[in-house]
Formats: structure tokens, C-alpha cells, sequence
């Protein structure tokens, strides 16, 4: 008797599953003829290139550290964004998050040298920019020869001009006599002779 309980307690729900598998397998497995799709649609992120830039003075060939090289890359038509990076003590910036395919414009800053700026299509996976960096030279003017001239003021920040001499000043308790202003005494000049008669 328990082995007849046994078996219909078992047996129940094989048979159970065994005609709902064979009466429609899409109950069973709750699939349609297309995949369900939850949430987001996946986008790989496009494929990035590695640009290293390497700065330095074009004098003598030293490389320029801490000096500010932006990329601001675009990819057809459309500005991606822009990115800075500082050069390190070797003068070497690198870049990993640009996409493959697309056109770069890289500004370089550094004090005491005059900014370049310059477009590059990045069609590789890797990409190496030298760039040699000038010291700032006079605006070009249409009216007359330029080329080769350096600049008229020096590099770096440029202060006021301070006078050399120093001022008069007073002790401290006492007062300063004031000064009366320069008075010019006109030089008498020779007069014409006469002429000889």
C-alpha cells in the first residue's frame, strides 16, 4: 500500500510535465519567436587610438615639462568634447580615449613660448606628435618683411616699467619742505649781424 502512495505521489507530476512539454513548448519555456529584450540595448564604445605628443624646445631640443596639450577631437561634424593633459618631465603626454577615425586639433601652452595649434587625422591605433616649440615672435604684418624677426617684447609675463630713481622721501616727525616747480630762464641767442653795406 505505501509503495502505491509512493508512486502516486511521484508519478503525478512527471505526468503533469510531460504533457504540458508535449502540448505547447512556448507555456513551457515562455519564449516567443523573438528574445525578449529588457532594458538597454548594448552599444560597444567605439574603438580608441593611443597618441602620445612629445613637446620640447626647438632652440636646443630639451623637452618642456608641465606644459598644457589639448586635444579637442570631432568626428563627423560633431565636436567629441575637450581633454587636457600636462606633459611630464620627459615632455611626453598620453591619450588613450580618442577615437580611431577621427580628426584631432592639438594646442599646446607652455610659458614663455608661443602657442601651437595644429589638426591631425587619426587613422592608426597609434599616433606619436612631436612638436618643437618657438619663443614668441612679433605679429606679421602685411605692410612689411617678417619672417625671422623675434619678438619685440620678452617672453613670460610682462610687468609695468618702474621708475629707476627712487623717491625723495621724508624723515619720519618732520615735514617735507615743498618744491617749487622748475622754472625755465630762456638762453639769450646771438643776434643776426648785419649784413655789410
Amino acid at each position: 500500500m505505501s509503495d502505491m502512495r509512493c508512486t502516486r505521489i511521484l508519478g503525478l507530476p512527471l505526468i503533469l510535465v510531460f504533457c504540458l512539454s508535449f502540448a505547447s513548448p512556448k507555456l513551457v519555456l515562455g519564449q516567443d519567436d523573438q528574445p525578449v529584450r529588457r532594458g538597454r540595448k548594448y552599444k560597444a564604445p567605439p574603438e580608441t587610438s593611443h597618441i602620445e605628443v612629445l613637446v620640447t624646445k626647438k632652440s636646443n631640443g630639451k623637452p618642456i615639462s608641465n606644459a598644457a596639450v589639448v586635444f579637442n577631437p570631432s568626428k563627423d561634424g560633431k565636436d567629441i568634447g575637450s581633454l587636457e593633459v600636462k606633459t611630464d618631465p620627459e615632455g611626453k603626454a598620453t591619450i588613450d580615449v580618442i577615437p580611431t577615425g577621427s580628426t584631432v586639433r592639438v594646442q599646446i601652452i607652455a610659458n614663455g613660448y608661443a602657442t601651437f595649434a595644429e589638426d591631425y587625422v587619426v587613422a592608426e591605433p597609434n599616433r606619436q606628435i612631436a612638436v618643437a616649440m618657438l619663443r614668441p615672435q612679433e605679429q606679421i604684418s602685411a605692410y612689411e618683411e617678417n619672417h625671422g624677426k623675434s619678438s619685440g617684447r620678452k617672453a613670460g609675463v610682462q610687468e609695468p616699467v618702474k621708475p629707476t630713481s627712487p623717491a625723495t622721501s621724508a624723515k619720519p616727525g618732520t615735514t617735507a619742505a615743498p618744491t617749487a616747480p622748475a622754472t625755465m630762464t630762456p638762453t639769450p641767442q646771438a643776434s643776426p649781424a648785419a649784413p655789410p653795406q
